[in-house]
């Protein structure tokens, strides 16, 4: 080997080091120095460089802990700097949401922007750009990664393009590339739900678990993500994990209507809206009057919504044999009303053996969980080479 080679070899390697650190740093939102070195078997030495590599370019943050009361000198923490963000999008049908996330997974903020109608394209970008613009005091001393954008419809993995968003009615819309040109920032996108797996799978619920689903209830309808052995389940194009579109009753349109007997037309969050006589779309609203209310009407729209939802978890437990069902959004309202409901109800349906291993959850993010999925996937390319990625932006 060449003593170029050998030089370039080396340098792939100190870069894919340096990714390691800072992914576990992120994930962790600080490590000390001596767990690093554990982590990762690199020795003391080579972590102390890496990690001054990352310090010198403003990605993590090296503090001496106190020393009070122990023996010796304690390890060094190594935290992500607090000005490394990501931006967030999530165009939904009732508003656009915008947020900054830190580093290691922190909602700083979140701006809800209410709309009358379904936000077309040009108008989202538009109001996300304006959004973004009114934030710039805050971003200037920071590092932004870039946008990611949580989109409530089938997004093509390859590049972003949103292929069908029906409650939005997007088709074909290079949404990434369109905020992309009005903000000058990168922007990736990718299916909501996939993201808010992505987010409970990195600081949630399912922190740790290799195998689980995670549906997403929204305005839009409810869509799902998929980890199995470790591994994000997205299919060929990246439209795995579509459960609104599972038929969960009987019903057939004699027009031909694919959706008819979905679990999104029985399980939807316009109806426990309208059940509790609210028409504030935030989730914590809707799950304090759902809690408060002991209309038997009410009660027998929650007790209806979880029985089709048990149709559903009953196909996937069959078909994924998941670790956990994570739930969330108005899902996770619907679940803390009646719990046990739900867990009686997809046990009855499924083999006994099966059932022993699925645990039903409630998302640990709450409304923040699309900001910070999105956010994972602003900051992934940073995670793979921080250096690259700092030279970009």
């Amino acid at each position: 080997m060449t003593e170029s080679a050998l030089g370039n070899n080396n340098e792939l390697v100190r870069r894919r080091n340096l990714g390691v650190i800072l992914s576990l740093v992120h994930a962790s939102g600080g490590l000390s120095r001596s767990t690093l070195t554990r982590e990762t078997g690199l020795n003391r030495s080579t972590i102390g460089a890496l990690v001054g590599d990352l310090a010198e370019h403003g990605l993590v943050e090296v503090l001496t802990p106190d020393s009070a009361g122990t023996v010796g000198r304690p390890s060094p923490i190594v935290s992500p700097a607090p000005g490394v963000v990501a931006l967030a999008v999530n165009p939904e049908i009732d508003a656009v949401t915008i947020g900054i996330v830190r580093l290691g997974g922190e909602l700083v903020t979140r701006v809800r922007y209410p709309t009358d109608a379904p936000p077309t394209p040009v108008e989202a970008v538009r109001i996300s750009a304006a959004v973004i613009d009114g934030m710039r005091g805050e971003l200037q001393a920071n590092l932004v990664a870039g946008i990611g954008v949580a989109v409530p419809g089938l997004v093509r993995a390859s590049d972003g393009l949103v292929r069908w968003a029906p409650h939005l009615g997007w088709r074909d819309v290079p949404f990434a590339e369109m905020l992309a040109e009005a903000t000058g920032y990168r922007v990736v996108a990718a299916n909501d739900a996939t993201l808010g797996a992505m987010a409970e799978r990195a600081f949630g619920a399912a922190r740790g678990i290799d195998d689980f689903i995670y549906l997403n209830g929204g305005a839009s309808g409810i869509g799902g993500g998929i980890v199995a052995g470790g591994v994000p389940v997205a299919g060929k194009a990246g439209y795995a994990g579509e459960f609104g579109h599972v038929r969960v009753t009987g019903e057939v349109n004699a027009g031909g209507d694919p959706e008819a007997g979905a679990l999104e037309r029985s399980v939807n969050r316009a109806a426990l809206l309208a059940a509790v006589g609210r028409t504030d779309a935030e989730a914590d609203g809707l799950e304090a009057a759902l809690l408060a209310s002991d209309d038997e009407h009410v009660r027998a729209e929650v007790r209806r919504q979880l029985d089709h939802l048990s149709v559903s978890l009953r196909n996937a437990i069959a078909v994924l044999n998941p670790e956990r069902i994570v739930l969330g959004g108005f899902l996770a309202s619907l679940f803390a009303v009646d719990p046990e409901h739900l867990r009686s109800r997809v046990a009855a349906q499924v083999l006994p053996v099966a059932d022993e291993e699925a645990e039903i959850v409630r998302a640990e993010l709450g409304q923040g969980i699309l900001m910070i999925g999105a956010a994972e996937l602003a900051f992934r390319d940073l995670l793979v080479d921080p250096l690259g990625i700092v030279a970009r932006v």
